[in-house]
């Protein structure tokens, strides 16, 4: 009679151990603050943002009185505030005040169950709300302006296509598609197509969100601020031809594009080297003054 039973029992383990192995697949490494803004002789507040379900987030102030805007800069998928730190510092020394969040389960921000790119935008959300708390004359929080890198970007896109109170977004690294992105990863085990399927439908049950919904491709569309797409063309996990899928498939004149010669997934150092363009993006939009650059007198090169 056991015998019977067997097969089952086999192939229900073999489920579970499979969603066990889903789940600690994705889950992002945590990878905590060792430095801070200070050791770069700059002056800055430590904060605890309160987000859903009681959590809190870590996250660094870099004030500048008077400031034209506040920009909320948040990492990617195992990322923090600390690893965002150098994109931070062209923006701070063009007279913004800069708000780095650490998502849940990142940095020194609390735990939860799971992270994806929709809780992602939840904390983005929180963040700005808590800006909104703040306002005042010479806050600068009259004009929001949200940065992300990779699924950070994904977020940034996310959150601003549901408000009307952001002033720009700059992304980094988004990909197009949240089913595209995972096909890439799960291709590298040769899964069953089956197999595949199932595992991207459990995961969008698990999330609460359709991939459909929260994709960069849709969300983009949705926009009604100002957006410039950055992406480096040597990216190897999510590859350049994600943002021309975006951008042929969300052309608007308020949507800019600009792609990085040589720039890798992770090259902060080549993005922050072409900050003069994303600064002169923002001059545009008149959220900064049209003056010299800061770094040395010069204006900065126009977008390509």
């Amino acid at each position: 009679m056991f015998l019977l039973w067997l097969p089952p029992l086999i192939l229900a383990a073999g489920i579970l151990l499979l969603l066990a192995g889903i789940h600690l697949g994705f889950r992002p490494p945590r990878h905590r603050e060792r430095g801070d803004p200070g050791a770069l002789g700059l002056p800055y507040q430590e904060l605890r943002i309160p987000t859903v379900a009681g959590k809190t987030l870590f996250a660094w102030l870099l004030p500048r009185p008077k400031a034209a805007g506040t920009i909320v800069i948040l990492h990617g998928w195992g990322g923090n505030a600390e690893m965002m730190l150098p994109l931070a510092l062209p923006f701070y020394r063009a007279g913004l005040n800069v708000i780095l969040p650490d998502a849940r389960c990142h940095g020194r921000s609390d735990g939860d169950s799971f992270s994806s790119l929709p809780r992602f935008a939840e904390d983005l959300g929180r963040v700005v709300n808590w800006l909104g708390s703040r306002n005042g004359p010479g806050a600068g929080t009259e004009r929001v302006i949200l940065l992300g890198h990779s699924v950070g970007a994904g977020a940034c896109l996310l959150e601003a296509s549901r408000r009307r109170d952001i002033a720009a977004v700059i992304s980094i690294a988004a990909f197009a598609h949240p089913e595209w992105m995972m096909r890439r990863y799960l291709g590298r085990w040769h899964l069953p197509t089956p197999l595949v399927s199932l595992i991207l439908r459990y995961v969008q049950w698990v999330i609460g969100h359709r991939f459909e919904e929260i994709a960069p491709i849709r969300t983009i569309c949705a926009i009604p601020c100002p957006v410039l797409m950055v992406h480096g063309r040597e990216d190897r996990t999510v590859p350049v031809t994600d943002m021309r899928a975006i951008q042929a498939r969300c052309e608007r004149p308020h949507i800019s594009f600009l792609e990085i010669a040589g720039a890798d997934h992770d090259s902060v150092e080549k993005i922050e080297s072409h900050a003069g363009q994303l600064l002169a993006f923002l001059r545009r939009q008149a959220i900064l003054p049209a003056a010299k650059d800061e770094s040395g007198g010069k204006t900065p090169p126009p977008d390509h």
